[in-house]
């Protein structure tokens, strides 16, 4: 049962989070959302390697996490060298 109310609020979250990246009204908004979304993913991975109780998903959510915090640096380097 809780495993339904969490995947719920996963669903939730990563709409709300693409919701921001399609509808910002900035280009900080939209990095702000893939930024979320790619958070939530990482639970959604962490989550995934509980109900399989497996350990190597949470290598993989580690890997997918580091590398998200690098694709939003770059943007933000990026997009602060050409305001």
């Amino acid at each position: 049962m809780i495993n339904a109310i969490v995947a719920v609020f996963i669903v939730i979250g990563i709409l709300f989070s693409i919701l921001r990246l399609l509808k910002g009204p900035s280009t900080a908004d939209r990095v702000v959302g893939i930024d979320t979304a790619n958070i939530i993913v990482t639970g959604l991975i962490v989550f995934i390697a509980h109900i399989y109780d497996n350990n190597l998903y949470l290598d993989i959510a580690l890997a997918y996490g580091v590398l998200s915090f690098l694709e939003t640096v770059i943007i933000s380097k990026y997009l602060e060298g050409r305001v």
